[in-house]
């Protein structure tokens, strides 16, 4: 019966959140600098699939919802989805409620990846070396803090913190000095890394994230039932039949690959993938097998309602994105420090 009710709750859970997303998505079509009727933005995805004569709706409609809004809200969408999964991959991964791809460098590692193609030219041979560079450089931090903070070893949260803050200023640090020795033209593309934006978005971008999307949700999704059986322990898991080892590689390699097609389409956005997945869980509880699908249509929500009022609230300028999860993430984790400070001292 208890699992009834949970199975029962998670798709309700799923099936509203899912609904409120699509909302939240139609509405930012409309949304903007240049505020369009939801009728008229309704017309323009028609043309484009050709339900509707193209005559009916106006050329700048048209250019402005399909060239504009629609690819960087199903960027944003993957973006938010894949940091959340993947926050709530390395939570179970570490058996810690304050890893997050940014707390542990992984982030940081992958913005490093993605700055360093820029400053040193690699990414004029192709458009597939940023994502490639940022994947490599934050599945290498991410192996670094996993390695050097791995739980079962009587390492508590105070190492994985202190790992993951030296990892992140080591890449922060390396990104610095970069920046400096970035050219006029290159300090432009950096500004966007380091605050994290969707301006850019385009279509190709929606191509290029969406098969690494897809393949790391699909993999971590698989992953839902190691991850809750590494949760009662290492030892209870090899007795499990679970080849812990593996598991392990497999979460930290797919993190990687969700975290690093994120920044180096959208730089860097933190704390999403710590709230993001604490929420999850206070709605459908610890398992995996719905935490995980919750925490990314949670982080979609969240990264297009953000994004929506990052480029509405001071047109024809935008607000950062990063700043927008910076401001609701930082409180949040000094609430969870606190948190897990009661609970050792009771």
């Amino acid at each position: 019966m208890p699992q009834q009710r949970r199975r029962r709750r998670g798709q309700a859970m799923l099936l509203l959140v899912t609904t409120v997303l699509l909302g939240a998505v139609l509405a930012s079509f409309a949304v903007g600098p240049l505020r369009l009727p939801p009728l008229e933005v309704l017309q323009a995805i028609a043309v484009k699939l050709g339900l509707l004569d193209a005559a009916q709706v106006s050329a700048r409609d048209l250019a402005v919802v399909w060239q504009l809004r629609i690819p960087r809200v199903l960027l944003g969408a993957m973006v938010g989805a894949a940091l959340a999964m993947a926050g709530a991959s390395l939570q179970g991964l570490f058996g810690n409620p304050l890893a997050d791809p940014g707390i542990v460098g992984v982030s940081q590692g992958a913005a490093l990846g993605a700055v360093a193609a820029i400053v040193l030219g690699a990414a004029s041979a192709g458009g597939w070396i940023i994502p490639v560079a940022a994947f490599l450089s934050g599945a290498l931090a991410i192996s670094i803090t996993y390695l050097l903070a791995r739980p079962g070893r009587g390492h508590g949260n105070a190492t994985l913190l202190l790992v993951g803050i030296a990892m992140a200023a080591f890449c922060s640090a390396v990104i610095g000095f970069l920046t400096y020795v970035a050219s006029e033209a290159e300090l432009q593309s950096l500004v966007f890394w380091q605050m994290g934006s969707l301006a850019r978005a385009s279509w190709s971008d929606v191509a290029a994230v969406a098969p690494l999307f897809v393949i790391g949700a699909f993999a971590l999704l698989r992953l839902a039932t190691p991850l809750d059986m590494l949760a009662l322990g290492e030892r209870q898991a090899q007795h499990l039949g679970l080849d812990v080892g593996r598991t392990r590689r497999r979460l930290v390699a797919f993190s990687a690959l969700l975290v690093g097609a994120a920044v180096a389409f959208a730089g860097s956005i933190g704390f999403v993938g710590l709230v993001v997945p604490h929420v999850a869980r206070m709605l459908v509880g610890p398992g995996h097998r719905w935490l995980l699908p919750l925490s990314g249509v949670l982080g979609a929500l969240l990264i297009v309602i953000a994004d929506t009022a990052a480029r509405t609230l001071d047109p024809p300028s935008e607000i950062p994105l990063g700043l927008f999860s910076a401001a609701l993430g930082a409180p949040f984790f000094l609430w969870l420090v606190l948190q897990q400070r009661r609970k050792a001292m009771s």
